[in-house]
């Protein structure tokens, strides 16, 4: 009878933090394709629990309801191990949720430039309601401004990464692998 090797790093929680549209899902994506630790998509784990999108449950129950859920939902992602999660651009600055994430697991802030986030987010806006009607100049302001506010919270993260190069599948491969240099984690 074959004997199997399980494959265990019960590692905790590393929590991807930014503002939207900075690379967290990429980078993430790719560092738990190379590595075998899981990727959760905070939003997406969310809505397939809820049936809903984040824009239905922010419309359904307001923003004090969706945040609560969101806080719920990260405490229960928070608790597995060998895990990267992809938090929302608002996680961080509501409840509790940056000393929760600093307690239970690596909080790292992907720091990317504003107009790296002003390009990238012109060429997807139609996907976010938020920012979907706002003129090239309108979505600059409303960045500078949301990055203003949300600084105070993404400055709390215990590591700082850059997010520029996450354009090409070469940029993305090699910054994922600069991440896991970072955090020492075992590639597969």
């Amino acid at each position: 009878m074959p004997i199997f090797a399980v494959k265990t790093k019960n590692m905790k929680p590393i929590f991807l933090i930014g503002y939207m549209g900075c690379g967290k899902s990429t980078l993430g994506r790719n560092v738990g394709k190379l590595t075998g630790i899981d990727f959760i998509d905070l939003d997406n784990y969310i809505e397939s629990r809820y049936h809903a999108s984040v824009s239905e449950l922010f419309a359904t129950r307001g923003e004090a309801g969706f945040r609560d859920l969101e806080r719920r939902m990260l405490a229960e992602t928070g608790e597995f191990e060998d895990v990267i999660i992809a938090c929302g651009g608002g996680t961080p600055c509501f409840h509790d949720n940056m000393d929760f994430m600093n307690s239970h697991g690596t909080t790292v802030f992907l720091n990317t430039s504003l107009p790296k986030l002003h390009s990238r987010l012109m060429r997807g806006r139609h996907k976010r309601p938020l920012i979907a009607g706002k003129s090239d100049e309108e979505l600059k302001e409303f960045i500078v401004t949301a990055l203003q506010q949300r600084m105070e919270h993404y400055s709390k993260a215990q590591l700082v990464f850059e997010g520029d190069l996450l354009e090409t599948e070469s940029e993305v491969s090699d910054t994922a692998r600069r991440f896991i240099k970072m955090l020492n984690i075992p590639e597969q």
